[in-house]
């Protein structure tokens, strides 16, 4: 596939290194105003780094939009004249409806929304996907390219600002919560390493026990507990001081933020 990154920062740099490493590129442009700071890309077969947008997308045939919000509406003007009945446009753009887009680019384009998070860099992103009616006839090459860094699904675009809590800030969520049980290991008597270890992988044996059985959680929560054990006695400990409450909370908190982040930006 020939594919551009329109703005390779922290999420651009992420897809782009997934992209590379599952081999899943004809040609890979990434562009940027200051080059220094993606020079880790210099060298690598196929992959070409420019501050030329119109370099980029004359030359691929999928066009992955990772820059500010700010920006998208300019880029997209900019480039609007190049665009063929080749191109796939797919913004990862937080917020910047695919209407907006159209109104740059036009409905005849194939537009699609992603909303991938930073696990991508290491082919483990959950990616959520919505189109326009255009855009739904190639929403099957976006499956292919996000399942090769991870896994899809295709959602309403009405979804689209939850999926960017549950899954983009939800990666920091989760740190949060391994750093807690990191801090705890470490309180309970092993050293940093050993605890960050034993905390990260057993967060991935537990996410792993799911995808693969395909249980609720609460079904392998039982198979831990034993009565008057030591797991539920945590567990209630947790509860009574407002681990899924706090949770919960948060979630809802960061979902009413980008809400209003958007509604700033109409």
């Amino acid at each position: 596939m020939k594919i551009a990154i329109i703005g390779t920062g922290n999420l651009g740099c992420s897809i782009a290194k997934g992209l590379i490493t599952t081999n899943a590129i004809t040609s890979l442009y990434l562009t940027k105003r200051d080059l220094k700071s993606i020079q880790e890309f210099d060298g690598y077969k196929n992959v070409y780094l420019t501050s030329d947008n119109k370099e980029a997308v004359s030359k691929s045939d999928i066009i992955i939009f990772a820059v500010q919000p700010s920006h998208l509406e300019g880029i997209l003007e900019e480039i609007a004249s190049l665009l063929t009945e080749n191109h796939v446009l797919i913004s990862t753009i937080t917020g910047f409806s695919i209407e907006k887009i159209e109104s740059s680019v036009g409905k005849d384009q194939f537009v699609i929304r992603a909303m991938p998070n930073t696990a991508i860099a290491v082919g483990k992103s959950v990616t959520c996907l919505c189109s326009n009616q255009k855009g739904a006839e190639r929403i099957k090459i976006a499956e292919a390219i996000f399942n090769r860094l991870g896994t899809s699904m295709v959602i309403p675009e009405h979804l689209m600002q939850a999926a960017t809590v549950v899954c983009a800030s939800g990666i920091a969520f989760w740190m949060r919560l391994i750093r807690a049980t990191t801090q705890a290991a470490i309180q309970l008597g092993f050293d940093a390493k050993e605890a960050q270890e034993l905390a990260m992988h057993t967060c991935e044996g537990a996410a792993n026990l799911l995808i693969t059985n395909g249980n609720h959680p609460e079904q392998e929560i039982d198979k831990v507990t034993t009565p008057k054990g030591c797991t539920i006695e945590g567990l209630n400990e947790m509860e009574h001081k407002g681990l899924s409450s706090s949770l919960i909370h948060g979630m809802v908190a960061s979902f009413q933020k980008i809400n209003s982040i958007k509604t700033e930006q109409l």
